[in-house]
């Protein structure tokens, strides 16, 4: 559970197998056994990702997260749909692979899980089905229309989202709850009652919901303390 260790954090590029990707990454000054990938909303890698990330890091984690727009942000939905729309998925992949490959050479880590919101949450699910992880909690992001690929899932999946979501609806969820059973992967798909769409993010107040916020974050914490730190004592 969070235990506000201190951390240092700056922006930063992740190396591996000659490829790099930009991000912000944040860490425990006395160091983590375990690393959590934090994938940015369509807004780009903004302040209120890269709280996230310090969250995990004061909670003991080395927190990853990736720049997969390269520098830029926004707070104009038109534009950060243009931007999430231009975005390549596979070059997306390939980044976030190169950041689980970084994770994995740093010393002391023994296990990388992901989590990730709106288009981050898209990829968090996504990742773990083209490579090896632990754990993977993926908010409100979308579903694949061909649920088969989550046969090739690697991890425990415990996925949040909203009942009241237009976008990530229930028919989704529901239908990758139903997935999750068919192909016998471990995993939990929370629907908050009547949550909107963003439910958790606490600098936009016309959909964040502190009360849901706080026990996704809870949850999220106790589902990587579970998965991520296996056999250690919970401020290891």
């Amino acid at each position: 559970m969070e235990n506000n260790q201190k951390i240092t954090a700056s922006r930063t590029t992740y190396s591996a197998d000659g490829r790099e990707a930009p991000g912000y990454l944040a860490q425990p000054v006395d160091g983590a056994s375990a690393a959590v990938i934090v994938i940015h909303e369509w807004w780009g890698l903004n302040r209120h990702i890269e709280d996230v990330a310090e969250r995990f890091a004061r909670a003991g984690y080395l927190a990853a997260a990736v720049d997969l727009y390269r520098g830029v942000t926004t707070k104009d939905a038109a534009e950060a749909g243009k931007l999430m729309s231009g975005l390549d998925q596979t070059a997306a992949l390939e980044d976030l692979e190169t950041v689980v490959k970084f994770l994995r050479a740093q010393p002391g880590i023994s296990a990388v899980g992901v989590t990730g919101f709106c288009m981050g949450g898209t990829f968090s699910l996504l990742l773990p089905c083209r490579i090896n992880l632990e754990a993977a909690a993926p908010f409100y992001g979308d579903v694949p229309v061909d649920t088969s690929v989550l046969s090739n899932l690697s991890c425990p999946v415990l996925f949040i989202g909203g009942e009241k979501d237009e976008w990530i609806n229930l028919e989704k969820m529901n239908r990758l709850d139903a997935a999750l059973k068919q192909h016998g992967k471990p995993g939990e798909v929370r629907i908050y009652k009547d949550a909107p769409h963003a439910f958790f993010n606490d600098t936009r107040t016309e959909v964040y919901r502190a009360d849901d916020a706080t026990d996704a974050w809870r949850r999220v914490l106790e589902f990587f303390e579970q998965n991520l730190r296996k056999g250690q004592s919970a401020g290891a």
